[in-house]
């Protein structure tokens, strides 16, 4: 299975209207009872991260085979959560396919933002790299695997990249249109139609008002830093609680182009769209990569879309689920390697 084998229906090839359906409630609505499979021995983890962070996360086991396949960690997009529409069709696939799942939230993402203090922005990777880890520590004998989507593509990326330093055993890691230039991305937002702009700033506002209500010792921004744009709310975040001096700095701080994961030593897929309204594929092409990681860019499928039938089922998981089986070793396989390791 590749990405050129996606063909969305001609009612389906508008890459707005996939990106739109990929964290649509109508697909949660539809697949109802499906999605159901993940909340059946599903375990809540408050993860210790390291210097006092904390994320949650939900592991669900798989029941559909007599052995487990491996461990796939999930990571939702920005504003997303564990219940995003996208994580549920990945994750209730994953389970059918004999996996157990952990969907984990970023900091204040979902209903946890009284878990830390300060507000979470793109460049806190060490807390994820800490939260994958004590993932592996739960479940050392399962093979391990991580997918994200968007910004959790760009995380499952960098947690890649920094997991044989840490001493995590990730043996695969998979992107769904990952962001690769925040600035780049910034700036397709901004030229986009009027509705993405929009869709990020209500949620994100929601989130900040959510944070504030946490913790209301001190305004976290002023009500002028509220009213701005999706650029200038950013440029307070970065200005107000980060240490970068520059939105143009806190961009480059979480930034995967050119030859960034030209080190990568994980065995990675990146999967896009050559008609990604949100992430240009001109980002993908200059990117210089090792042997290790494959590109894989489908004609059509928009923002984390690639749906592929008026059902409003999605491609991503059928290739997400082939993914994994090809790359992740064999249970026998992990538990002996890590033996001898």
């Amino acid at each position: 299975m590749n990405a050129s084998d996606y063909q969305p229906p001609r009612l389906l090839r508008n890459p707005h209207l996939q990106s739109v359906l990929a964290s649509s409630g109508v697909r949660r609505l539809l697949f109802r009872r499906r999605l159901s499979m993940l909340g059946s021995g599903v375990t809540e983890h408050v993860l210790d991260c390291g210097d006092g962070v904390r994320l949650l996360g939900l592991h669900t086991p798989q029941r559909t085979r007599a052995k487990t396949r491996g461990l796939v960690v999930l990571l939702h997009g920005w504003e997303g959560s564990v219940q995003s529409s996208y994580l549920l069709h990945t994750g209730s696939r994953l389970l059918a396919d004999g996996y157990d799942v952990f969907r984990l939230n970023f900091r204040d993402h979902g209903a946890t933002h009284h878990l830390n203090r300060e507000l979470f922005h793109s460049c806190r990777l060490d807390e994820v790299v800490g939260a994958v880890g004590e993932v592996a520590k739960l479940f050392p004998d399962l093979p391990l695997g991580i997918a994200g989507f968007s910004l959790g593509g760009n995380f499952a990326l960098r947690v890649a990249l920094h997991a044989p330093a840490a001493g995590i055993p990730l043996a695969y890691a998979l992107a769904v249109c990952p962001a690769i230039s925040p600035s780049d991305a910034m700036d397709a937002i901004e030229q986009g139609p009027w509705f993405y702009e929009a869709y990020f700033l209500r949620k994100w506002r929601r989130s900040l008002e959510l944070k504030q209500r946490a913790f209301p010792q001190a305004a976290l921004f002023a009500p002028a830093d509220m009213r701005g744009n999706l650029r200038e709310l950013t440029r307070a975040l970065v200005l107000r609680h980060t240490g970068f001096g520059s939105i143009e700095a806190y961009f480059d701080g979480y930034s995967i182009a050119g030859d960034r994961l030209a080190p990568m030593r994980v065995r990675t897929t990146i999967l896009t769209s050559a008609d990604d309204p949100i992430i240009p594929v001109a980002d993908f092409r200059k990117l210089q990569l090792p042997a290790c990681v494959e590109l894989d860019i489908a004609p059509a499928g928009g923002h984390c879309g690639f749906i592929r039938n008026l059902s409003l089922g999605s491609w991503t998981e059928d290739y997400i689920s082939d993914r994994m089986q090809r790359n992740l070793p064999a249970v026998e396989d992990h538990i002996a390697a890590h033996a001898v390791s």
